[in-house]
C-alpha cells in the first residue's frame, strides 16, 4: 500500500513511516521541511495524489485559542486535497477522554478535528491515545516555581511514543475503522505521585506538592483521561520506560 503521512518528521510520525515501510509498505513523510503546508495547502495535492491511506499526525503549533482555527483550516485543505487524490482512508491522532475536557482550548480544538474527519465523505479512523511518557518533563516544567513542581491528582494513564506508533501504523494499514480505537499504557497514576516517581528517578532539587488548581491537567475531572471499556493497552511500563 502507499502511504503520506503528514507530520511524517515528527516524533510518532517518523516511527510510524518507519514501522510502515519495514511492513513492506511504501510511506513518504510530509512536513514543512519537505515542502507540504498543510495550512496554506502547498504541495498537499501532489503529496496525496493516488496514495491509498493518508495518517494526519499535525499538530497545532499552540495550545491556547487559535488551536481550533489550525485544525479547522488543516482539516478543511487535507480533506479537499484527499477527496481529489482519491484517497480511501485517513487516519488522524487524538487524546482518551478529549470531549470530557471542555475547559481546555486545545481539546476542544482536538474534538473539532475529530467531528471534520467524522463529517466527511471519506472512511476513517481515529486512535486516540493517553499522555505520552514523553511529555512528563514538560509537564513537571509547566508547575515548576523555584525548587516547587504544583501538580493536581488527575489520573493519568502513560504511554509510550513507541506503542503509540505501533497503534497508528496497524490501523493505517488496516480497514477503516469509521470509529474510534482508544490506547493507553498499563498503568494508572495519579499525575502528582507520577511527578515525584518521575523525580526520585531523576533528581534535580525539585520537589513535587499536590495543588488541585495547578497547570492544565487540573481541568480534567474525575478519571476522564484513563482509558475505559475495549480500550487497547500497550506494553510499556513507565518504571521501565524511565530506565
Amino acid at each position: 500500500m502507499k502511504f503520506a503521512v503528514m507530520g511524517g518528521t515528527g516524533r510518532i510520525g517518523s516511527q510510524v513511516v518507519k514501522k510502515l515501510k519495514a511492513a513492506g509498505h511504501e510511506a513518504v513523510p510530509h512536513s514543512l521541511s519537505t515542502g507540504v503546508d498543510i495550512i496554506t495547502g502547498q504541495g498537499l495535492d501532489e503529496a496525496v495524489a493516488g496514495v491509498d491511506v493518508v495518517v494526519n499526525l499535525t499538530n497545532s503549533p499552540t495550545f491556547d485559542d487559535a488551536s481550533p482555527a489550525f485544525f479547522q483550516t488543516s482539516m478543511d485543505n487535507l480533506l479537499a486535497a484527499c477527496r481529489k487524490g482519491g484517497v480511501g482512508h485517513v487516519v488522524i491522532l487524538s487524546i482518551v477522554g478529549v470531549d470530557h475536557v471542555p475547559g481546555l482550548d486545545y481539546y476542544r480544538a482536538k474534538v473539532l478535528q475529530e467531528n471534520i474527519l467524522k463529517a466527511a465523505s471519506i472512511p476513517y479512523s481515529i486512535v486516540r491515545a493517553t499522555q505520552f511518557m514523553e511529555f512528563m518533563d514538560s509537564v513537571l516544567a509547566m508547575t515548576t516555581e523555584g525548587d516547587t513542581v504544583r501538580l493536581p491528582p488527575t489520573p493519568i494513564q502513560p504511554i509510550a511514543a513507541q506503542d503509540v506508533s505501533d497503534a497508528v501504523a496497524e490501523v493505517a494499514a488496516g480497514t477503516p475503522l469509521n470509529g474510534i480505537l482508544n490506547v493507553a499504557g498499563p498503568d494508572v497514576f495519579p499525575l502528582d505521585e507520577l511527578g515525584r516517581i518521575t523525580l526520585d528517578a531523576r533528581p534535580d532539587g525539585r520537589t513535587v506538592v499536590t495543588d488541585d488548581t495547578a497547570g492544565m491537567f487540573a481541568a480534567a475531572h474525575g478519571d476522564v483521561l484513563t482509558a475505559k471499556g475495549d480500550a487497547r493497552i500497550a506494553p510499556t511500563h513507565y518504571a521501565d520506560w524511565l530506565s
